[in-house]
């Protein structure tokens, strides 16, 4: 179990969240995104693998749209 950066607890859940990223002023939201959230103090903490893989989603896709592009996460 990862250690949380916030508190330090070990009490960890995996959940999914949507979250609004800014790219290149741009607001894209990326749905069901599975994250590690504290037990105790509910601080979220993205994987180094999920944070790669949004990276890849919302730069792989043109930017071109007027309105606000959404994604939805896979493994």
């Amino acid at each position: 179990m990862p250690l949380c950066h916030n508190c330090f607890s070990l009490e960890a859940k995996n959940v999914f969240v949507n979250e609004i990223f800014n790219i290149g002023g741009k607001q894209v939201l990326v749905e069901n995104i599975p994250v590690i959230e504290c037990k105790r103090c509910g601080e979220k903490h993205f994987s180094q693998k999920t944070t790669e893989n949004i990276r890849k989603l919302v730069h792989g896709k043109s930017q071109k749209a007027e309105s606000t592009d959404v994604f939805t996460y896979v493994e």
